[in-house]
C-alpha cells in the first residue's frame, strides 16, 4: 500500500476546535474519473480477485474495512445523490479507531463526491472528493472536516461530543488509511471496470 510520504497531508484544528484534513493524493495512473465515478455507484457486492471472491469494500481495503451497506438509496432507487451509505472501519487495523456510520451522499459524479453527516439541519462531518482527470490518470484530493461553527452547537460539539467519537489521534490514523484505499484503486479497479 502506499505510505503516508507518497501524499500531500495537512491536519489543522481550527479556532472553533473544527479539525480540517486534506490530502492531496499521488497520481491514480491507469485509473480515471469515470472509472470511480462508476466505482462508487458499484461499490455494493462482490467481485473476483486473484482467482478468488470478496465483497468489493474488502478489496478496496482488506485491513481496515469490515462493512458497507447501502442504508438507503436514492428516490430513483440507484446510488446517487440521495443516498445513505452505512460505513463501518477500523483505521490503522485498531479497534480504538472504529467508525460505524450512516452518512448521506450529497454529490457523485466524474468530478467527485461528498458525503455528509448531520445532527439536525446541522453538519458536523463532511468528506469530499475531487477527481481531476490527466490523461488515463487521476489526481485525487480528500478533504474531511469534522466539527461545526455553528454559533449555539460549537462548543458542546466541538469540545464534548467529538473528542468522543472522533479523536486527534484517529485524524492522523485517517490521513494514513485513506491514502492506503485511495491507492489501492490502482491495482483493481481498471481490470473490474473492464470487466463490467
Amino acid at each position: 500500500m502506499k505510505t503516508l510520504a507518497s501524499a500531500k497531508t495537512n491536519f489543522l484544528i481550527d479556532k472553533n476546535n473544527v479539525f480540517h484534513l486534506t490530502i492531496e493524493h499521488d497520481i491514480l495512473r491507469g485509473v480515471t474519473p469515470k472509472m470511480l465515478c462508476w466505482w462508487f455507484q458499484n461499490i455494493d457486492g462482490e467481485m473476483t480477485y486473484q482467482g478468488k471472491t470478496y465483497p468489493k469494500y474488502l478489496v478496496w481495503h482488506p485491513k481496515d474495512h469490515i462493512h458497507w451497506s447501502l442504508k438507503k438509496s436514492s428516490a430513483n432507487n440507484k446510488i446517487e445523490p440521495g443516498s445513505y451509505f452505512r460505513i463501518v472501519e477500523a483505521f490503522d487495523r485498531n479497534m480504538k479507531f472504529l467508525i460505524d456510520s450512516i452518512e448521506l451522499v450529497e454529490k457523485l459524479d466524474e468530478t467527485g463526491m461528498r458525503l455528509t453527516r448531520k445532527i439536525g439541519k446541522i453538519e458536523v462531518f463532511s468528506l469530499q472528493h475531487d477527481f481531476i482527470k490527466d490523461g488515463n490518470n487521476t489526481i485525487y484530493k480528500s478533504k474531511m472536516i469534522i466539527g461545526t461553527s455553528n454559533a449555539f452547537w460549537k462548543n458542546i460539539f466541538n469540545s464534548y461530543v467529538r473528542p468522543l467519537i472522533f479523536t486527534n489521534e484517529m485524524g492522523t490514523a485517517w490521513l494514513k488509511h485513506n491514502i492506503e484505499e485511495v491507492g489501492n484503486f490502482e491495482f483493481f479497479l481498471p481490470e473490474l471496470y473492464g470487466n463490467n
